[in-house]
């Protein structure tokens, strides 16, 4: 006999929803003998007699049996995992399959059972040989909607680009919600985000030229072109992304900005969107905000043991400044949300000032400037140091006003982290003299400054073993006469660019009593250079060079990201 999640310990469930203020005893005490009665499982019964939704009742079960919940009103299915399962076999059970990862062999299954096993066996039977299924918890409703829709429509960009070729499209009723997946423009872009997610992008352009719309990913730090489509698809294209954003559609010559949240793999992924008006149409970029990229523990960001260890002892000085430098798109804010999570505990009351927030934390206090109004980063210090704060992160140091809250917040007894654009960490200092900063007041209150870079990481299936040329030896500075390093290759794992994810590289330089004496008396970056490689100092260039003997990164890679040319 089938079990229902539902039957599933009812009178925990029950507490559950108790406990939250949703049910009351009475309630959960009729609900319990109407189940005596009829044996139908207590969750639908509770949703029959109108005592909770089943969008309340999928969140407390998935609470009670410690598994994941979805909404699928906002999921987007991939066609590959609908591709395995059969649409009779996914309607008689009530599973919708929503993602296959081909290279972990992972099927992702939204079901209303959890514990239906004779419909999960059967699904397994059909995978390719140790395919493992993953389950995750959805409302009945929202899976017999979700399986209509994606079962009785072509969810491949191939297929929604001809049905778009043969069939006109109604502007009108694309801004109209009722049944929208019936067009096609629809299921493009949820196509092409789809895409973007499953080739880890991080952006996605959209780029109307004359006479064409190019669309490009940037995958690992490099534009890539995917599809080129014709200039008649775009206006319908550009609507759907501004319904989706909650931008003015009316609006198309003065840039906007807008979100965008969707359940993706299983998990929630958000798009951050911004148009600009250009000479050929609307030039739209969305950038995609991975949660589970976005917070990585600080022993996988790849440091070498020395600079973790010198990097947590800086964490742990209880007041005092840290600055992360580098430039746009070098990972500062992955390695600074990093940091926070370390440190994130009911102890502590940490609050960041972003622009914009770009991954919710649990327990930190988080501000949006783009969405506080009459709010920049100074004022917003000033207001933040009225809250009881231990720990502060300030988004961007631009402007004195800012610096100089920001210092001030950590000569009173606070931790503060803060971002800054110079190239190097030594560079910081200069570049804070310049904002207008006073040498006496940075000296004593800077804990260390930390400058990186992210490199691409060679595909480990295809890189090519090769030996240094005399040029290659100089740049590399090693002992050996011509070490052994790897070149990029190319396969299909990587997509023919040699290349797989990323890794950052770090120079740690900790301000020490004899670097804020320098400081104080406006010693040369020369001076502090020397005095920080006396102390173990290992710059941008070193630590790279380590990757690159190690095998992690290609010499050619290091050279486009850090400047070498002292070295030739």
């Amino acid at each position: 006999m089938q079990t229902d999640a539902h039957t599933a310990q009812p009178k925990q469930l029950g507490q559950v929803l108790i406990a939250k203020g949703i049910l009351s005893e009475d309630q959960l005490r009729i609900a319990l003998l109407e189940h005596s009665k009829s044996g139908l499982p207590v969750g639908k019964l509770l949703v029959a007699l109108g005592f909770v939704t089943e969008t309340t009742l999928r969140d407390a079960l998935s609470e009670s049996l410690g598994k994941q919940s979805i909404d699928l009103t906002a999921a987007i299915i991939d066609p590959a995992a609908l591709s395995l399962v059969p649409h009779d076999l996914a309607k008689r059970h009530r599973l919708l399959p929503l993602d296959y990862d081909s290279e972990h062999k992972r099927l992702t299954l939204a079901v209303a059972d959890i514990n239906d096993i004779v419909a999960i066996d059967r699904v397994q039977s059909l995978l390719p040989p140790f395919t493992e299924v993953d389950t995750i918890l959805a409302a009945e409703t929202e899976i017999d909607g979700a399986i209509d829709h994606a079962y009785g429509y072509e969810l491949s960009i191939d297929g929604i680009l001809h049905e778009i070729e043969t069939g006109e499209i109604d502007l009108r009723s694309l801004q109209m919600a009722a049944n929208e997946y019936s067009q096609p423009v629809v299921r493009l872009i949820d196509a092409l985000l789809t895409d973007a997610v499953k080739r880890d992008a991080s952006d996605i352009h959209f780029e109307p030229e004359n006479g064409f719309l190019r669309i490009r990913y940037r995958i690992d730090g490099m534009l890539r072109q995917v599809r080129s489509l014709h200039q008649t698809y775009w206006p319908a294209m550009a609507v759907r992304i501004k319904v989706m954003c909650g931008m003015d559609i009316a609006e198309m010559r003065a840039p906007q900005d807008g979100r965008i949240s969707l359940n993706m793999r299983g998990r929630p992924i958000d798009f951050r969107a911004s148009s600009q008006p250009t000479i050929h149409g609307e030039n739209i970029v969305l950038r995609i905000l991975d949660r589970q990229k976005g917070l990585m523990p600080l022993d996988k960001l790849g440091l070498a043991e020395q600079q973790l260890d010198l990097l947590k002892r800086m964490i742990a000085r209880p007041e005092g400044i840290i600055l992360v430098t580098g430039p746009t798109g070098s990972g500062k804010t992955t390695t600074l949300y990093s940091v926070l999570n370390d440190i994130n505990s009911e102890s502590i009351n940490i609050m960041t000032l972003e622009d914009p927030v770009e991954y919710p934390m649990a327990r930190v206090r988080q501000t949006s400037l783009a969405e506080a109004v009459k709010l920049d980063f100074a004022n917003g210090i000033r207001s933040m140091m009225r809250q009881d704060p231990d720990v502060i992160l300030v988004g961007e140091i631009r402007d004195p006003e800012t610096a100089e809250m920001a210092l001030r917040a950590a000569m009173t007894g606070h931790q503060v982290y803060a971002t800054l654009h110079t190239s190097t960490a030594i560079g910081a200092i200069p570049r804070l003299l310049d904002i207008g900063v006073l040498p006496d007041i940075m000296a004593g209150n800077i804990i260390g400054i930390v400058a990186q870079r992210l490199v691409r990481r060679l595909c480990p299936h295809c890189k090519i073993p090769g030996t240094a040329d005399p040029r290659e030896v100089r740049l590399l500075g090693a002992g050996t006469p011509s070490p052994t390093f790897f070149r990029a290759g190319g396969c299909t794992k990587c997509d023919f660019q040699g290349y797989r994810g990323r890794l950052a590289i770090m120079e740690i330089l900790r301000i020490n009593s004899d670097i804020d004496e320098v400081i104080a008396r406006r010693g040369s970056t020369r001076e502090i250079r020397a005095l920080a490689e006396q102390q173990g100092f290992v710059s941008l260039a070193e630590d790279g060079i380590r990757r690159v003997l190690d095998g992690s990164t290609s010499l050619e890679e290091l050279v486009r990201v850090v400047d070498l040319t002292d070295r030739m």
